[in-house]
C-alpha cells in the first residue's frame, strides 16, 4: 500500500490570514501523525505566505515520521535545507503570483537541467534524498533520471482538474494514462515514484491503484475535510481510500 504524507501548508494559510498563533501547523502535523500519517510535507515558500521558518525548525525536532520539505531551487532554500536537514527535499517550481503550484519543473531544457543537477548534487552530498516535482511526461521522467534525482513526484493537478463528466470522461482518462505511463517509466528507471496535487476524496482511488506510486502528498483536501470532521477522521479516511 502506498504511504500518505500530509501537507499542512493550508493550516498555516489560515493562521497567516490573521498573523495569529492559531491554528498551528505544527500541532496539526502531530495530530495527523497520531491519526496514521506516514509523513509530513511542508512548502517553505520564498514569500513565506504560509509556512514559516519557525514551523520548519520545530517540525524538524518534533515530527515522528518523515519530514518532506518542498522548496524552490534557490541559494536561500539550499542553505536552509543544508542547515535543517529534512528527511527529504522535493524541489518544486515557484511563482510569486500563483495561488498554488501550477505545474512541474522545467527539467528538459539544458540550462535548467544543469542548474537542477548542481542543486540536487549539493543536497545529496549532504545525505538528503531529493525528489523533483514534474509533469506526467516521459521526457520529464528521463530528464529527472539524468539529473540524478532520487525520485520524482508526479504532478496530478491536470488529472484532478479534468471533468469526469465532460466528453465522456476522455480527458480524465487521457490524463490518467499520462500519470500511469510516467509512473511506469520512473519505476523502470529505479526512481522513487510519488504523486500529488489536486488529489481529493473523490479522485484518489484510481491513481492509488497504480502500484508503482509508493507515496502521495496530499494537503488541501485533507485540511478542508478536517474543518468539518477533524484531522483524525480526515487523515483516516484518506488512508483508507489509498489502501
Amino acid at each position: 500500500m502506498a504511504t500518505l504524507s500530509v501537507n499542512v501548508d493550508h493550516v498555516a494559510t489560515v493562521r497567516q490570514a490573521r498573523l495569529a498563533k492559531e491554528p498551528d501547523p505544527v500541532t496539526a502535523a502531530l495530530m495527523a501523525e497520531l491519526a496514521g500519517a506516514d509523513g509530513i510535507t511542508i512548502h517553505l515558500r520564498e514569500d513565506r505566505r504560509h509556512i514559516q521558518d519557525r514551523d520548519l525548525s520545530i517540525l524538524r525536532k518534533t515530527a515522528k515520521t518523515r519530514l518532506n520539505l518542498e522548496m524552490a531551487a534557490t541559494p536561500e532554500m539550499l542553505g536552509i535545507a543544508l542547515e535543517v536537514k529534512p528527511d527529504m527535499v522535493t524541489i518544486v517550481p515557484e511563482k510569486r503570483a500563483e495561488l498554488t503550484t501550477e505545474g512541474g519543473l522545467d527539467v528538459t531544457t539544458k540550462v535548467e537541467a544543469a542548474k537542477l543537477k548542481e542543486f540536487v548534487t549539493s543536497l545529496k552530498e549532504a545525505g538528503i534524498p531529493v525528489n523533483l516535482f514534474i509533469d506526467p511526461a516521459l521526457e520529464a521522467v528521463k530528464a529527472s533520471h539524468r539529473i540524478a534525482a532520487d525520485g520524482v513526484e508526479i504532478h496530478t493537478g491536470t488529472y484532478a482538474d479534468a471533468d469526469i463528466n465532460a466528453d465522456n470522461g476522455e480527458r480524465r482518462c487521457g490524463e490518467f494514462k499520462r500519470v500511469h505511463e510516467a509512473a511506469l517509466l520512473a519505476h523502470k528507471l529505479k526512481l522513487k515514484v510519488h504523486a500529488g496535487h489536486g488529489l481529493d476524496y473523490s479522485n484518489i482511488k484510481a491513481v492509488a491503484a497504480i502500484p508503482e506510486i509508493t507515496e502521495f502528498a496530499i494537503g488541501y483536501s485533507i485540511v478542508s475535510r478536517a474543518i468539518y470532521v477533524g484531522i483524525e477522521a480526515a487523515v483516516t479516511e484518506m488512508k483508507r481510500l489509498i489502501g
